[in-house]
């Protein structure tokens, strides 16, 4: 387990107010026009903006997604129905349609595309039709020798399921792209005003690609003007111009994180359950932090990405929080013991308030409320925005065993139960060093792509306690965009491995 989060050691340096207030200004030589009546009217019943800021549609494309799901479980089902010979019993269609499935996932086949293809995507079809059927070709030789496949059979199989896979894809994407064309939905384009002008005019020119172009959120020195659409200059108008017009994507023509300004609107879009892109018109792509999927998409021959905010593994994500719920809720029994040491020792020598409640930044910048066990008393406001406790004289000698050996974090494997946390990942920070931090350290806002955690990258190599917030953004980014299941076990083991060393040494 590890020690709270620290404030950087020079909080001088730059340090302005919180990130997303203001920080999306332009330069102060941009002419850049603020533009609020312009925006484009919302197509299609209005939304109230104040319940559209609470309560925000999120962009669920599932029809295409379930649409491709069952084109793909419904080619499986008729190949294994024209099996020559005895073949495969019925019974086997479920399997094989939910490998076929799993197989497709992996391969990143059903992401969100602009510009989906079926023979694009030819060559994945058919590898994962080869996986699957020398799979089951093996398996039924195994258990039933006599009715084993030849090699004429498998090879007519595999082609049949492709060319099934293909027309059905095909059929889906054709329909896709009316209905993309009827009813087009909003989208923002982000980014300096050279580039962002162009990816804009190219959808507006290109409605197949169904995205409605409303409005453009200069974010560098651009001449701050476009012919047909508002260019939206600040926050605030960001924000009043996803509320008004029902903006469900936004389109970056630069990775978010590649500086404050952009960075501080991927919260924005995402609390309003906007869909982010990476169009790509200087070639920057391949610098982003970000997660972007494959095979590559284009916008009328630019690169187009959709931006992950988090890993895009979901039965690992759903892994994931199935092993933080069980491992924890069996920490939180067998530690109860400790736990209650712990709580008897507070209350005996600090006095009542055993468990302290603070405030904490998590997943998409969303609030939670962090438990510990009560190390040092201090008022709310101290204790939000003061950098570190560490050799406080009020501090007594069981508070520092407690921050000294991390058993004060204990309470927090209750959190990560109700889902507040994760037993691995970035931590959490508070607000008021969020806002400062963001405003600093670019790649600090990223961070919030992943479930904040109780231990992390970072704390396994030392950076703990007063350690530099630049190192601990470059750690948690790097765990983040390269995440595994098997990782986080190994940064597990290793958390356990040093707190077992300090309790050996301490004894």
């Amino acid at each position: 387990m590890t020690m709270d989060s620290a404030p950087a050691r020079h909080p001088g340096q730059g340090g302005t107010g919180p990130a997303g207030s203001s920080a999306f200004a332009p330069a102060p030589h941009t002419p850049a026009r603020r533009s609020v009546t312009a925006i484009h009217p919302p197509r299609g019943p209005q939304v109230e903006p104040a319940r559209a800021a609470v309560r925000p549609r999120r962009v669920r494309p599932r029809d295409r997604v379930m649409a491709l799901v069952a084109s793909d479980a419904l080619a499986a089902a008729l190949t294994v129905s024209a099996v020559p010979g005895p073949g495969l019993a019925t019974e086997a269609v479920l399997p094989l349609a939910i490998l076929l499935l799993a197989l497709h996932a992996q391969a990143g086949l059903y992401r969100p595309r602009l510009a989906p293809s079926a023979l694009f995507e030819l060559p994945a079809l058919a590898g994962r039709a080869v996986v699957l059927w020398c799979g089951a070709a093996a398996v039924l030789a195994a258990f039933h020798p006599g009715q084993a496949m030849g090699w004429s059979v498998l090879l007519a199989t595999v082609c049949l399921q492709v060319l099934l896979v293909c027309a059905g894809r095909g059929l889906v994407n054709r329909l896709h792209r009316r209905a993309a064309l009827r009813s087009p939905a909003s989208a923002l384009v982000v980014g300096p005003g050279t580039g962002a002008g162009a990816v804009a005019t190219a959808l507006h020119g290109r409605p197949e690609y169904g995205l409605r172009p409303v409005g453009i959120a200069d974010t560098g020195a651009g001449d701050g003007e476009h012919a047909t659409l508002p260019v939206l200059a600040t926050h605030e108008d960001v924000r009043r111009a996803v509320i008004q017009n029902s903006v469900r994507h936004a389109v970056f023509t630069r990775p978010p994180e590649a500086d404050e300004r952009t960075a501080s609107l991927v919260r924005l879009f995402h609390d309003h359950g906007c869909r982010l892109w990476l169009a790509d018109p200087a070639g920057t792509a391949k610098v982003t932090g970000m997660r972007v999927a494959q095979p590559a998409d284009q916008l009328w021959g630019y690169a187009v990405q959709p931006l992950l905010p988090r890993p895009s593994r979901p039965l690992e994500r759903y892994a994931k929080r199935i092993i933080d719920s069980s491992l924890a809720a069996l920490a939180l029994l067998f530690a109860a013991p400790v736990m209650a040491a712990c709580a008897l020792a507070v209350r005996l020598v600090d006095g009542p308030g055993v468990i302290f409640r603070q405030e904490r930044v998590g997943l998409y910048g969303r609030p939670f409320t962090l438990l510990k066990f009560r190390t040092l008393s201090a008022d709310p406001h101290e204790s939000a925005t003061r950098w570190t406790v560490a050799g406080d004289r009020r501090m007594s000698p069981v508070g520092s065993f407690l921050r000294k050996s991390s058993l004060d974090e204990l309470p927090q494997l209750w959190n990560v139960v109700r889902g507040d946390m994760s037993l691995v990942g970035p931590r959490p920070e508070r607000p008021f060093f969020v806002a400062k931090f963001s405003s600093v350290h670019p790649g600090y806002e990223a961070r919030h792509r992943m479930p904040v955690g109780i231990t992390g990258l970072a704390q396994i190599n030392g950076l703990r306690g007063d350690t530099s917030i630049e190192d601990r953004a470059r750690f948690d980014n790097h765990y983040i965009d390269t995440w595994s299941l098997w990782q986080d076990l190994w940064i597990l083991a290793r958390t356990a491995a040093g707190f077992f060393r300090f309790r050996l040494g301490g004894s």
